[in-house]
């Protein structure tokens, strides 16, 4: 059997699940949501998503406050109104695919918030373009030019933290498997972690205990709220001198272990506008097998991850338990199929979909059969 194609049984408090293989599709935000609210276009995204035939298909950032999205555009879980429809659309999406575990990712994105969509730039915006005040754990800006976020008081972060909570259980409600919490790519958490980023005087500044002792802290809070399979999205080193590392990572990971942590997702960068990455094929790799390593837990890796062969190495090899795309996904929204049939796997499909393989893939959705008089 390949490897990539062989089943993962994710722990959790209610009993954990099987993935049938493993391949995960990685959060990737689409700044079409109206309000905080999915569209119809996430309908359309997450069921191309969901007949990708990866095993797991994580939801994009999901902001659990308005002032936590990444741009007014982003996906929201903070009310009653932004839960109906995010639940609606996952359920119209999930209708219409093959049975696939679904992680979804809650975010806070700090100083990082209030920015234009990509295709706009995606600078920060001032109230007059739309934008608001950021916060962040201390009134440093991200950019030198940029007005400084407020530094979040202690009354600022019990209201995040019940925040995270609130999504949780709107989550589980809707039926969602896992959850990932985002403590990567220079967003909140990540910004408390770096001393780049943290400069505060109090017990949530300074050290490393102190630096890590919020992310910590909202993760027990969403793990006592959430019984489901709980992971952390994590950047392993800011790419700076005098930044968050991959030694830190090590021991931060060990920490989450402890607290009830049942997947590590192992990216990297994102805080710092100083950074200098090192770009490869599967760059971001080693970083994942440093933190397998040193917990024993599940670990996902990621980064310039593109050709079937390449992640079946990732995973024979054991350097990662998981292997997680994005882009990839975007280019060719059947990746999971392409990789079946390069390496003699088997994935779901949908039966409308039965009778489109190629005759050199026939066996990628196993026993099947189409008939017609």
């Amino acid at each position: 059997m390949s490897a990539l194609f062989s089943p993962l049984h994710l722990p959790s408090p209610r009993g954990g699940l099987t993935l049938p293989n493993r391949i995960v599709v990685a959060p990737m935000c689409q700044y079409q949501a109206a309000e905080g609210c999915a569209t119809d276009w996430h309908l359309m995204h997450w069921g191309s998503l969901l007949n990708s035939g990866a095993a797991m298909v994580t939801l994009e950032a999901t902001a659990v406050l308005p002032e936590g999205r990444i741009t007014p555009q982003c996906l929201g879980l903070w009310d009653a109104r932004t839960e109906a429809a995010l639940a609606t659309h996952l359920q119209r999406a999930r209708a219409l695919a093959p049975a696939t575990t679904v992680c979804l990712q809650l975010a806070h994105a700090g100083r990082k918030a209030s920015s234009a969509v990509p295709w706009q730039g995606g600078q920060l915006l001032s109230p007059a373009q739309g934008g608001w005040q950021t916060v962040a754990p201390s009134a440093l800006p991200h950019l030198p030019s940029e007005s400084p976020p407020q530094a979040l008081t202690a009354a600022g972060m019990a209201d995040i933290v019940a925040a995270f909570v609130a999504a949780a259980q709107r989550a589980q409600r809707m039926g969602v498997e896992a959850i990932e919490l985002h403590c990567a790519h220079g967003y909140l958490l990540h910004q408390f972690l770096s001393p780049l980023a943290n400069v505060r005087s109090d017990a949530y500044g300074g050290n490393f205990d102190n630096r890590v002792r919020f992310p910590l802290e909202v993760f027990a809070a969403l793990r006592t709220a959430f019984d489901g399979v709980l992971g952390v999205r994590l950047s392993a080193t800011d790419w700076v001198e005098g930044g968050w590392d991959l030694p830190q990572s090590m021991a931060f990971a060990q920490r989450l272990k402890a607290a009830g942590c049942d997947f590590m997702h192992v990216s990297s960068a994102g805080v710092s506008p100083l950074q200098k990455i090192t770009l490869g094929a599967g760059y971001q790799v080693p970083f994942a097998q440093a933190i397998r390593q040193a917990t024993g837990m599940v670990t996902t890796a990621v980064g310039l991850i593109t050709e079937p062969e390449q992640a079946q190495a990732v995973v024979a090899s054991g350097q990662a338990d998981l292997v997680a795309l994005a882009r990839a996904f975007l280019y060719q929204p059947r990746w999971g199929w392409q990789a079946a049939a390069a390496l003699g796997g088997t994935v779901q499909a949908h039966p409308s979909y039965w009778r489109c393989l190629p005759r050199q893939a026939q066996s990628a959705f196993g026993q099947v059969s189409v008939n017609q008089r």
